[in-house]
């Protein structure tokens, strides 16, 4: 009796495994490069102080402290430092003298001209983003590019149309992968698509272009459902 033949396995192609691997390689890069980013904004805030003063360290004592003055070194001590720093900021702001040093700090930059228009933008967004809107949802998807596609939306406020009082929400869209950057559309609220997401559920959802996504989403407005 004969045994069968075995069954040949196909070889994956050299263009398979190079997207298999580019897959596998590209979370990990993703997540580096933000890492990367993070690392290197906290530590250059810094590193004018930290990088004098080890370099002083290693001169007074060349012997036993002459490496502190490897560039690794300085960028991990200013990390920390810029850590230490936003903590006491931290505990501070929980307490009165923090608070009342926090108002003094607010009030010097409200004084230059475009220091203040900064300023002023970027605490009325955090503020906004602590806090739920009086007439929507606070992630929503809006049509975009057309109808039947919808992207993910932060609204930030709702306001008025002049002349017919109908009411209109200022939505900051994020980007893929980095949210910090996006636009800004003026829509109808009666044409928002209210979510039950979170905003970390949707910063999860746009970071990882999809992949980490609640099970369902109200695709279709509600006055559209049949």
């Amino acid at each position: 009796m004969s045994l069968p033949a075995p069954e040949l396995v196909p070889r994956p192609s050299l263009q398979r495994l190079f997207l298999t691997g580019l897959l596998t390689l590209l979370p990990i890069w993703l997540t580096w490069v933000v890492v990367k980013f993070v690392f290197v904004l906290l530590s250059g805030i810094s590193s004018p102080l930290v990088v004098p003063m080890s370099e002083r360290i290693a001169t007074w004592f060349p012997n036993s402290l002459g490496w502190v003055h490897a560039e690794w070194i300085q960028n991990v001590v200013a990390l920390v430092a810029t850590l230490l720093v936003i903590l006491a900021v931290g505990v501070l702001s929980r307490r009165v003298v923090g608070q009342r040093l926090l108002r003094w700090v607010g009030a010097v930059i409200k004084r230059i001209p475009l220091a203040s228009i900064i300023y002023e933008s970027a605490k009325k967004l955090l503020d906004m983003l602590q806090t739920e809107p009086g007439t929507t949802q606070r992630v929503v998807l809006i049509d975009f590019p057309h109808r039947d596609m919808k992207a993910v939306g932060l609204v930030t406020r709702v306001i008025r149309e002049q002349g017919t009082g109908r009411e209109l929400a200022a939505v900051y869209v994020p980007t893929t992968p980095n949210p910090t950057s996006g636009y800004l559309e003026i829509v109808p609220v009666e044409l928002l698509t209210p979510t039950d997401w979170t905003v970390d559920q949707a910063m999860s959802f746009i970071i990882s272009g999809g992949a980490v996504a609640p099970d369902t989403v109200p695709f279709t407005r509600a006055g559209e459902r049949g």
